[in-house]
């Protein structure tokens, strides 16, 4: 049996205290209760101290020495942005004028800092947008659908095959390799519109075989668009695919993955960043493409945006408001796509630009 004072077959201290136990006059114990107290004294005062101290601010800069420091910086700024928001906002005007004029915009008594004011549209009307979308000859729809189609199955499928052929520039090692490598690099210094009578010969002659792919043809105009943006994105691609290291495709060998699957399961992941920006570029560049589209899809009912807008400008009735309110309308999704894309752009062209 036990009570509190411990077990009964437990000796006694000469103090009539349990063994094991400590009292409060315990030396060991009194001076681990002073110690705690001298610390949480200590933290106390500082904490006091701390409160009472006085903040300081920072000096504060002269004018002159702000505007040599910084203020030319913010100058610089606010002039680059006037710059490029000044046609951005001179086509708002245009598009919104129903007189659908460029010098109707601004009256010719405004000149120099008065003609600033031109910026604001004095009327707000949107005959322009609604002419554009009923007109039967020329209809926008039609052009918007065909050129958005276009540019995201070109940017989709080219940014596919070309990762598909730098990544066996860059990891397989077969003949004539260099040699290819080579043959892209030379080709990207001729540009695409000294190919376009050759273009045209060849889309002529496949219409007589398969209408589908032939001159007039979007699907046709899609693959001299596909053929023509392989080069530059297979090696800018391959120059980013370089920098992957080759242990983590030789680990997954070791695991049994083929080829394919280190391309679609390893590799593409790890090379989002120059993915985006080959699909952005590709984009970017189908969407505004004008010379072989112009020349392959001549009928205005079926044509691109590109070469719808230019005969808005380029006949004897020039129609500037109609063309600002397409260009308007045309601008969405670029804008969008580079929203979505902005975050891996920057760095997707330095990763592809530090090893080739």
């Amino acid at each position: 049996m036990s009570n509190d004072n411990g077990p009964e077959f437990l000796g006694k201290n000469p103090d009539g205290s349990n063994p094991g136990s400590r009292t409060n006059n315990d030396p060991d114990l009194q001076l681990a209760v002073n110690r705690e107290g001298q610390v949480l004294a200590m933290e106390e005062l500082a904490e006091t101290e701390g409160s009472k101290a006085p903040t300081r601010s920072a000096p504060k800069m002269s004018f002159g020495r702000w505007a040599t420091q910084l203020g030319w910086r913010h100058a610089v700024a606010i002039i680059a942005v006037l710059f490029a928001l000044f046609p951005i906002l001179y086509i708002i005007n245009v598009a919104l004028n129903p007189v659908g004029s460029l010098s109707a915009s601004c009256p010719p008594s405004k000149t120099g800092i008065s003609a600033l004011t031109c910026l604001a549209p004095s009327t707000v009307d949107f005959s322009n947008f609604t002419a554009i979308f009923n007109d039967p000859l020329k209809p926008f729809g039609t052009w918007f659908a065909n050129t958005l189609t276009l540019a995201l199955v070109v940017s989709f499928l080219s940014t596919l095959m070309s990762a598909a052929g730098a990544f066996a520039f860059s990891r397989l090692r077969f003949k004539g390799r260099r040699p290819g490598l080579l043959a892209l690099v030379l080709l990207q210094m001729f540009p695409q519109i000294l190919a376009i009578t050759a273009i045209f010969i060849l889309m002529t002659s496949i219409k007589e075989v398969f209408p589908l792919f032939g001159l007039g043809s979007v699907w046709g105009l899609l693959l001299i668009y596909l053929g023509g943006s392989l080069g530059v994105n297979t090696y800018l691609m391959k120059g980013f695919f370089d920098t992957i290291p080759v242990e983590i495709d030789e680990s997954a060998k070791i695991d049994g993955a083929s080829h394919v699957r280190i391309f679609f399961g390893l590799v593409l992941r790890l090379a989002l960043p120059v993915l985006v920006v080959v699909f952005f570029v590709t984009f970017t560049f189908i969407f505004n493409e004008l010379a072989i589209a112009r020349v392959l899809l001549p009928d205005l009912r079926d044509t691109t945006l590109a070469v719808g807008l230019n005969t808005y400008v380029s006949g004897n009735l020039q129609e500037w408001g109609k063309f600002a309110a397409g260009a308007l309308i045309s601008a969405i999704p670029m804008l969008l796509v580079f929203g979505i894309t902005q975050k891996y752009l920057v760095t997707g062209l330095t990763s592809g630009a530090v090893k080739g």
